[in-house]
């Protein structure tokens, strides 16, 4: 007699989303690069970008038309950082309330708006503020700095009443943000999520590897990790060094050896 062997079925696996979040690239395509790698190897599916893709950089034109090339492609979903808009809309106005604010990134973004091109600086005009989506159940609000403005700091130390002003009225489970350069979340008593991705290009972190962010989806729930890679930081600082600005030198100086936020 022969008898039927059945085998036993192994549990369906969950099939999760893999989203990578990016922000704050500022011309640095030698990060550029070193993180699409991971993300490739990460096999992510998705991809969204927080803004701020050219200012005080090494490469702002080769990395303004990377990702205008990419943003074609269906898996990402773009929005504009509060340094587009300064690229997009630049007058002597804007630089004179600068100069004596921000001396050094105010040299670099006139030197950007003179070496972008038209078309490149209407890609930046037009990219949204504030984009919704909602993936895997799950409710995502992408923005530069806060809900409520491009230019609004979202810090470990950011007290939590102040993220939850922040957050008053937006409709969604989970802010991804940028704009700070340093990575946190938070996860507010009414259940809201907040994650700042940190900086591809311009990181704060001691260190000053590129940070991106990962989220995991599935079933309404997500699951965040922040990676950093090491890039060729001595080449992309090597870069702006030599771009023909004032403060070319000092701004390169600080994707080695990152000591504070503006200058």
């Amino acid at each position: 007699m022969i008898v039927a062997q059945t085998k036993k079925r192994e549990p369906k696996k969950e099939s999760k989303l893999k989203i990578a979040v990016i922000s704050d690239i500022h011309g640095n395509m030698e990060a550029v690069n070193a993180v699409m790698q991971d993300i490739e190897k990460q096999k992510c599916e998705k991809i969204f970008v927080l803004g701020d893709y050219a200012m005080a950089g090494p490469e702002p034109v080769q990395t303004v038309g990377y990702f205008m090339a990419k943003s074609y492609e269906p898996n990402y979903k773009m929005i504009q950082g509060n340094t587009d808009l300064m690229i997009a809309d630049y007058s002597s106005e804007l630089y004179e309330a600068m100069k004596s604010k921000a001396p050094l990134m105010v040299e670099a973004l006139r030197n950007d708006v003179k070496i972008l091109t038209d078309s490149e600086k209407d890609f930046l005009k037009n990219l949204p503020v504030q984009l919704q989506i909602e993936e895997e159940g799950v409710k995502f609000l992408l923005v530069h700095g806060s809900p409520r403005k491009n230019n609004e700091d979202i810090l470990p130390n950011t007290p939590m009443d102040e993220v939850e002003a922040m957050l008053k009225n937006v409709d969604a489970d989970v802010v991804l943000c940028g704009h700070t350069h340093i990575p946190c979340g938070f996860q507010t008593p009414n259940k809201k999520t907040v994650v700042n991705a940190g900086s591809v290009g311009r990181p704060f972190t001691p260190d000053a590897k590129a940070c991106y962010l990962i989220v995991d989806a599935w079933k309404g729930r997500c699951v965040f990790e922040h990676r950093f890679i090491e890039y060729n930081k001595h080449r992309a600082a090597d870069k702006l060094q030599r771009r023909d600005f004032k403060g070319a030198p000092e701004l390169a100086g600080m994707l080695l050896d990152p000591k504070t936020r503006h200058m």
